[in-house]
């Protein structure tokens, strides 16, 4: 599956995932709103197999499939101070 991943320009390793580019009608717009502006960061070929720094893509790939896009955010331990 084709993936476009962007960035956001208010909060620290956020992304969102998304099946078509700029394809954001999935994304709850109280989302968009605190996420601010995206950021076009990567476009990747996503399968199950495939190895994402801080996902497990059978993850992405289902959340991309079942509600048309994919929240990234850092875990707690990730999270600055």
């Amino acid at each position: 599956m084709q993936c476009y991943v962007y960035r956001s320009p208010r909060r620290a390793d956020t992304y969102i995932y998304l099946p078509r580019r700029d394809g954001f009608s999935a994304v709850p717009e109280p989302l968009l709103q605190l996420f601010g502006p995206p950021e076009l960061a990567l476009e990747i070929v996503l399968t199950p197999q495939r190895k994402l720094a801080r996902e497990e893509a059978g993850q992405v790939l289902g959340n991309l499939l079942r509600q048309g896009f994919h929240l990234q955010i850092p875990s707690e331990n990730e999270r600055p101070a």
